[in-house]
């Protein structure tokens, strides 16, 4: 099997694109705490329109193409599961509780066993 090795290229123009992301959404959460006094309005409108451009801004860079692309294939992935019936998810679920029924009651017993072993039989702790 051949493995080929992607490298990614970072142009100066894509790091810029990622500090103005990181800036400008600084900048939003900024401006919502110093914009107190003009009211509740100016403070969401620039935190919302500060995080909008920061997305922007992010979506425009190499990297945030790829988020994108990732995104798309796993939302295609997604598609492509074949999710089971009620009726099998239901049996799935008793089978799971009676399996832990089982097990806690083989466990309990075991630890019930040990105890009676080393408690009564080899140390004669209970009399």
């Amino acid at each position: 099997m051949a493995t080929s090795q992607i490298e990614t290229v970072t142009t100066t123009a894509d790091k810029a694109k990622l500090a103005a992301a990181v800036v400008l959404a600084v900048g939003a959460i900024v401006a919502f705490y110093l914009l107190t006094r003009q009211g509740s309005l100016a403070q969401w409108a620039a935190l919302l329109v500060g995080l909008a451009a920061a997305v922007g801004a992010f979506g425009s860079s190499e990297h945030g193409r790829q988020l994108w692309a990732f995104g798309r294939d796993a939302w295609r992935e997604v598609k492509k599961v074949v999710w089971p019936s009620r009726k099998e998810a239901m049996q799935m679920t008793a089978y799971v509780f009676g399996f832990v029924l089982i097990m806690s009651i083989f466990l309990w017993l075991t630890d019930k066993t040990l105890e009676w072993v080393f408690f009564d039989l080899i140390l004669g702790w209970r009399k």
